[in-house]
């Protein structure tokens, strides 16, 4: 049986246009910053507890700006597939690791990409940010 998991993640971009990638202790993949909502949570909500769970930021919702909603395998969890609202934002200071992040990764979008991208970056979220006009990062 396929489980489906509504999450909420974040394309967060430093002063050079470099995306914000993590990874969770005791996996292989990088992927986007956020997580899981909880019942009766909107993704705005669900995001802004995350990056402070993950990443101790808080960002104002007016911060962050939609880039859509996609679907994909989950890159850690057998036969589940992801619904995830995403948004860009510009990170306003350095953050570090938190809760259950074992390493953080920048990603220069014009660079070739490694090969442990989560399915839902690769396949959905870079491609939606390489069709945004200009710098995709929020300005």
């Amino acid at each position: 049986m396929t489980t489906t998991l509504h999450i909420a993640a974040a394309c967060l971009f430093d002063e050079r246009g470099h995306l914000l990638l993590v990874r969770k202790r005791n996996t292989r993949f990088f992927m986007l910053p956020g997580g899981k909502r909880e019942a009766g949570e909107d993704a705005l909500a669900a995001l802004g507890r995350e990056l402070f769970e993950e990443l101790e930021l808080r960002l104002d919702a007016d911060a962050l700006h939609a880039l859509g909603q996609f679907q994909a395998a989950a890159a850690n969890e057998a036969d589940t597939w992801l619904q995830a609202d995403i948004y860009r934002a510009s990170l306003p200071h350095p953050v570090q690791p938190a809760a259950e992040l074992e390493e953080l990764r920048w990603l220069a979008l014009d660079a070739p990409l490694p090969d442990d991208l989560a399915p839902l970056l690769r396949e959905q979220v870079l491609p939606a940010l390489q069709r945004l006009p200009g710098n995709p990062r929020t300005r």
